[in-house]
């Protein structure tokens, strides 16, 4: 509507409801002097305002004189003295349901009930009164402001919903999405028994955009409401379901429910919270017959009609154009957008954000004439294409942060004493993440499935032989995030709450692609059991599970084990790679003793031949390097034999065993 139009549009709407409340005013006026005639309302213009309240809520005519003998209380200063003339006291200068049925046309004692819309959808206030027809009567200052023409949202609900402006483009498969939503409430709308759309990923931000596009076609407004604002007491939730089914008819709008992070699972939180948070949602929207979106990470069974849309990140191709069409430097880093689209998946938003943080950054390196390197606070200088990259590991972290513990990766190939078969295992595992892009996508080995493309590895060897610091140097050599799992975490005692465990930390991880470490793993992977009872079955579920989401995870996990023969070999056909991890000999224990040191730290006469001798795997001359490290600045001197014998006699005893002479000898 042009400004034009709005403001002739106003004129007239206020004509009109001046003119419907000077002839409820006759009426009154009419019961004080019965040779006055005063008739029934007159059809209202069907633009008015009034006209759309009383086809919206089905009001009568006598209702619709009761909801203007409560607005001219607000805009007549005369009605308060009929009021009052009326009920003949003057401290009663206010309408009430006794005076609406002797004074106005067409009366009828139903309108005063609870179900009727004026009650219902709290068009009018009942006030603190004896009894019901003596109690004062209001108009609700929402439908007021609508019959004056002022648009506007009712407070009660302006701290809980937002609106939702839809002015983000979307990628076309997001896109193909919301036309679906159009298609399942374009024909409904007016019939009014529209289903409800359960929108279920893990892009909250992406949901709202499809949501909004979807609205903007339908041409109604849309607004979110957080779940965990969400009352639990029943009366203000059923106050709140009210208002917003009144709101939406009036304003023509859309609600979007986001309850990406309701529990999922009752047995995973405190008793009853995930049941309750659902169970809330579920009788907020039950009975709302006005258009309702629901935002949630996974599907979840309503009480009503509804459809599910699943949400995917864009594909390859859309990621693409995003970083194309986001990046002002793109000449600096096109090269690098392919990589990054086959490490990271990552939202519409999430691209926009890291596009602005870049180009931010590559202007303010320009303007010192430090490009194409620039200076990042607090790190070191970094090409273009390296910032890019970073600011993806950066901006994937926060949802895998919450649920595993990331390693800072500090290791580096020659950190690492292993034979030369299993260096170049590792070597083969960081080549098949480095070009998994080229075969699976360019060469089309996707195409013949999901299934086997994981990258998996099984790094099995006793404690200290380097299986989490392989880990590390593969992270370092991929520059991509390492996060330990704490299985003790993910296990549960209840049926299938380990699984749900598992859904998240993998679904947290695509976003980056980061590298898994599940260490420990035979506390899960163990040989499947016979199926004896029904823990048993659920146990071999969960182990089905993992191998499907391994073998599905675009990054690469890596299971750690002590015991590579506890892993069922069933579970090792599946793992893409298996390296195993010996026990150091004298000469690998001497290379690890020349590396173990760094290069500002004192030595002074370290043999590390003799110090070869003593058995024990590269973790634990690491613990006796640094303990001796510890003794030797304590005593103010450089690291000699004799700190390390004093160190190494605390790790036997730590590991219970005794030094023995043979491995001392001509030490000190």
């Amino acid at each position: 509507m042009s400004p034009m139009v709005a403001a002739s549009w106003y004129k007239t709407n206020q004509e009109c409801l001046l003119g419907a409340i000077a002839q409820v005013r006759q009426q009154l006026e009419a019961k004080l002097n019965p040779t006055q005639s005063a008739s029934p309302l007159s059809i209202l213009a069907s633009d008015s305002a009034l006209a759309q309240l009383s086809d919206l809520f089905r009001l009568s005519p006598f209702e619709q004189a009761i909801l203007l003998l409560c607005a001219g209380m607000e805009l007549d200063s005369t009605f308060a003295q009929l009021c009052a003339s009326i009920h003949g006291d003057a401290q009663r200068p206010f309408p009430t349901f006794s005076l609406a049925l002797s004074a106005l046309a067409e009366p009828y004692w139903h309108a005063l009930s609870p179900s009727a819309p004026l009650r219902y959808w709290q068009l009018i206030e009942l006030g603190a009164g004896k009894t019901l027809t003596s109690s004062p009567l209001r108009i609700d200052e929402r439908i007021l402001h609508f019959l004056i023409g002022v648009p506007g949202l009712d407070e009660r609900l302006a701290s809980l919903v937002k609106p939702v402006a839809a002015d983000t483009p979307l990628v076309p498969s997001h896109q193909a999405i919301a036309q679906q939503a159009v298609a399942l409430w374009q024909t409904k709308l007016r019939q009014g028994n529209v289903p409800l759309i359960q929108l279920c990923g893990g892009d909250a931000p992406a949901k709202e955009v499809i949501a909004a596009a979807a609205c903007t076609q339908l041409g109604l407004n849309l607004y979110t409401l957080s779940a965990a604002v969400l009352p639990t007491n029943g009366a203000d939730l059923y106050t709140l379901q009210r208002l917003w089914q009144r709101e939406a008819l009036l304003s023509h709008s859309a609600l979007l429910i986001v309850a990406d992070e309701t529990p999922s699972s009752e047995a995973s939180q405190p008793e009853g919270s995930g049941s309750s948070a659902r169970s809330t949602i579920a009788r907020l929207i039950e009975h709302i017959s006005t258009p309702v979106l629901l935002s949630t990470a996974e599907r979840q069974a309503q009480h009503r009609p509804f459809v599910t849309l699943e949400v995917k990140p864009p594909r390859p191709e859309e990621q693409t154009l995003l970083w194309q069409q986001s990046l002002k430097h793109r000449a600096q880093v096109n090269g690098q957008i392919e990589a990054i689209v086959s490490q990271f998946n990552l939202s519409p938003l999430t691209i926009q954000t890291i596009c602005t943080e870049a180009d931010a950054q590559l202007e303010n390196g320009m303007s010192r004439g430090a490009e194409p390197d620039l200076q990042m606070s607090g790190q070191t200088s970094t090409t273009a294409s390296t910032l890019l990259w970073d600011l993806c590991r950066a901006h994937a972290r926060p949802r895998m942060d919450d649920l595993a513990q990331r390693i800072e990766s500090n290791a580096r190939w020659d950190d690492l004493v292993l034979p030369e078969p299993q260096k170049q295992m590792l070597r083969d595992i960081a080549a098949h993440v480095q070009h998994r892009a080229q075969v699976y996508e360019r060469w089309g080995f996707a195409n013949k499935g999901d299934r086997g493309l994981g990258i998996t590895a099984l790094f099995a060897g006793a404690s200290g032989t380097g299986k989490t610091m392989a880990a590390d140097v593969l992270a370092q050599e991929l520059r991509l995030d390492l996060y330990r799992i704490d299985l003790s975490q993910m296990v549960s005692k209840y049926i299938g709450e380990t699984e749900k465990n598992l859904r998240r930390v993998f679904d947290a991880a695509e976003a980056g692609g980061v590298i898994l470490l599940f260490d420990e793993a035979d506390a899960l992977f163990g040989k499947r059991s016979e199926v004896k009872d029904s823990h048993d079955r659920y146990a071999n579920m969960e182990v089905s599970y993992l191998l499907q989401r391994m073998e599905a995870y675009r990054g690469l996990a890596i299971l750690t084990t002590n015991l590579k023969e506890a892993i069922d070999i069933a579970f090792l056909r599946r793992l893409r790679f298996v390296v195993k991890f010996p026990f150091p000999d004298a000469a690998q224990r001497a290379e690890i003793w020349r590396h173990v040191f760094p290069q500002q730290a004192p030595t002074k006469g370290l043999d590390y031949t003799k110090l070869a001798r003593l058995s024990v795997a590269g973790g634990n001359i690491r613990n006796i390097a640094l303990n001796a490290a510890f003794i030797a600045a304590a005593e103010q001197q450089p690291v000699q034999m004799k700190h390390i014998l004093a160190a190494a006699h605390s790790e036997y005893i730590k590991l219970e065993r005794t030094l023995t002479e043979v491995e001392i000898k001509g030490w000190v």
